[in-house]
């Protein structure tokens, strides 16, 4: 079965065809328009996939050689809802147009279950920790479907700290690339900064990003490499943390990473050699939002026997598992 999968929750217009022997296809836009306001404006990201969305699909489809798919599936949430409509309503359009099944693919579970087209790939069950501009998310994946919320973010993601970070220091959007390459000639010991955690173990990154601020402007730290690496630091330490204290209370050393953050080099490089955890990682093509996680989803889905109807409705806030 190959299923075309469409993308558009926020500023990558994507799609992609997986089939029986993996990835044939994928196709990403990454929108511009935003680095000016530093930051995605939803408005323009929805104009931007209307304009794109056409292109990139049919791009997908000459990629994988092959005319029409034998199912659609697209992202139906969370995400900007009129980014996510406008994926969503194509994605519908042409399922009804080829007279193929539908799956509304959840775009976190996208990201959680993205691994899986690896080889070699996870198996269940395994910690999987979703960590991007919008999200920061540790689930315990059992089986597909099957998500336990073990942590996540209380106020900012970890890609939306790096962002206002570099927005401090004067970098630019986005910032995680730039914050990452930055780091990489700091030493990451230079600046003291705080490793915040909750009562609940949960995460909150709002106080870091506020300690960057004050290092700068009341301690005099230059905005340069060692502040860079110091922030990245503590970053990739809180959430170690986190995933480890999970792991030692499940009982699971299978662990995954996935999301837009998933791409750092620091983030990769200091979980694939922690001795406890047997780790997985996607390339970093396929960390940022793209159409062959939601079409490997979807295919997932649509063998276990899901069909979705025409009146799947986008849901802003929907969580994986949840139906």
């Amino acid at each position: 079965m190959n299923v075309l999968g469409i993308e558009t929750s926020c500023d990558e217009t994507a799609a992609s065809v997986v089939g029986p022997s993996g990835v044939r296809s994928d196709v990403v836009y990454t929108q511009t328009i935003h680095q000016e306001y530093l930051g995605v404006v939803p408005e323009l990201a929805s104009r931007a996939h209307a304009d794109k969305i056409v292109a990139v699909a049919r791009a997908a489809l000459d990629q994988a050689g092959i005319d029409r798919p034998d199912a659609v599936a697209a992202t139906a949430g969370p995400g900007l809802i009129g980014a996510v409509l406008v994926g969503l309503s194509f994605a519908k359009s042409l399922a009804m147009g080829w007279d193929v099944p539908f799956v509304g693919v959840n775009h976190l579970e996208g990201h959680l279950l993205s691994p899986l087209l690896e080889d070699p790939a996870p198996t269940f069950p395994f910690l999987g920790l979703v960590v991007s501009g919008g999200h920061t998310t540790l689930y315990l994946a059992r089986d597909i479907g099957d998500y336990e919320t073990l942590a996540m973010t209380v106020d900012d993601a970890a890609g939306e700290a790096y962002d206002k970070v570099a927005r401090v220091m004067g970098l630019g959007y986005p910032g995680g690339p730039v914050v990452d390459r930055l780091a990489k000639d700091g030493d990451p010991t230079a600046v003291p900064l705080p490793r915040p955690k909750t009562k609940t173990g949960d995460w909150s990154f709002s106080g870091l990003k506020t300690a960057v601020r004050h290092a700068v402007k009341n301690q005099g730290h230059a905005p340069g490499p060692d502040l860079a690496a110091s922030f990245q630091q503590a970053v990739v330490d809180v959430l170690m943390r986190r995933v480890l204290q999970a792991s030692r209370e499940t009982g699971v050393r299978t662990f995954a990473l996935s999301g837009g953050v998933a791409a750092n080099s620091q983030l990769r490089a200091d979980f694939s050699a922690h001795p406890d955890l047997d780790v997985y990682l996607p390339p970093r093509s396929r960390c940022t939002d793209n159409g062959a996680m939601i079409a490997n989803v979807g295919r997932l889905r649509l063998l276990r026997g899901q069909r979705d109807g025409m009146d799947t409705s986008a849901r802003p806030s929907w969580q994986p598992g949840a139906r």
